[in-house]
């Protein structure tokens, strides 16, 4: 796997779930190439430890911390509002941090938290910053999905999982509803400058799944056979900065290859549907 070399110091990336896993492999990745880095954690003890860490090893001592909860819309607001008024460009947000969960749980906003925190906190905080990346152009959104999405469909009839939850099925959902609002998004910024594409950096060692019971356990007995974090940030990387991508919009990778997704990720009136329903769930039409 080819190791990403550009330099572009003087470039911004926000990135959630910066703390650990895939999204510190990426941060620490983007900081040895000379980027100014703001890692968004929900802990402030893991988010300042995983700081000390990427300033030491990349030499780089542009990287921020900036705290939120990506699963409550007052939290992403908060921290859209202090990005914008710290930082001048954004030439490139990583939607990483995401949640897999095996029990129905809500969040203060009463929302089902697979959904809230892997679809309505990116597509919420991505809007709030879209005026920032619009200015910075040429620049990147990242989804970080997943080829679970695979056989996965969007159930307006139980969004939530009210009447029935099954934690697979609703990450499934989840990152399906990423997909779409990918594609979606880059109809919406054709000639912006600003590209948007879903990756899947492939199953990984990472915290996935943690306290939740046999599902943790069966990840744990799979763990020698997953990939590290620093291959999985390569394939992010590519999608992120590679100049093979200058343009490249709308698109799903899978391993640094760009490969069809679901059947189901292409249906326009799904898209349109989840979309106004994503902007009445966040309060925010756009």
């Amino acid at each position: 796997m080819p190791d990403i070399t550009v330099d572009l110091t003087g470039k911004t990336c926000l990135i959630t779930g910066g703390n650990s896993g895939i999204g510190k492999a990426t941060a620490l990745g983007l900081a040895r190439m000379g980027w100014t880095i703001v890692i968004v954690s929900r802990s402030k003890e893991k988010g300042e430890a995983a700081l000390i860490d990427i300033i030491a090893k990349s030499g780089n001592r542009n990287v921020e911390l900036m705290l939120a909860d990506i699963s409550t819309q007052d939290s992403i607001r908060r921290l859209a509002s202090d990005f914008k008024a710290g930082h001048q460009k954004l030439h490139l947000l990583v939607n990483n941090a995401g949640v897999y969960l095996t029990r129905r749980t809500t969040t203060v906003d009463g929302l089902e938290s697979t959904f809230a925190t892997n679809h309505l906190g990116p597509f919420l905080l991505t809007n709030l910053l879209l005026g920032l990346l619009k200015a910075s152009a040429p620049s990147r959104i990242v989804n970080v999905t997943s080829d679970a999405h695979n056989g996965a469909k969007v159930n307006f009839e139980d969004l939530q999982g009210e009447k029935r939850f099954s934690g697979w099925q609703a990450y499934g959902q989840s990152k399906l509803a990423m997909i779409l609002f990918t594609h979606v998004l880059a109809k919406r910024l054709d000639g912006t400058g600003v590209t948007v594409n879903s990756a899947h950096p492939g199953v990984v060692r990472t915290n996935f799944a943690n306290n939740n019971g046999l599902v943790t356990f069966g990840f744990r007995l799979l763990r020698p056979f997953f990939i590290s974090s620093e291959t999985a940030a390569k394939r992010i990387l590519y999608v992120a900065t590679s100049p093979d991508l200058e343009g490249v919009t709308g698109k799903y990778f899978s391993k640094m290859h760009e490969v069809k997704s679901s059947q189901e990720s292409y249906d326009d009136d799904s898209a349109r549907r989840l979309w106004q329903i994503s902007e009445q769930l966040t309060k925010e039409p756009v």
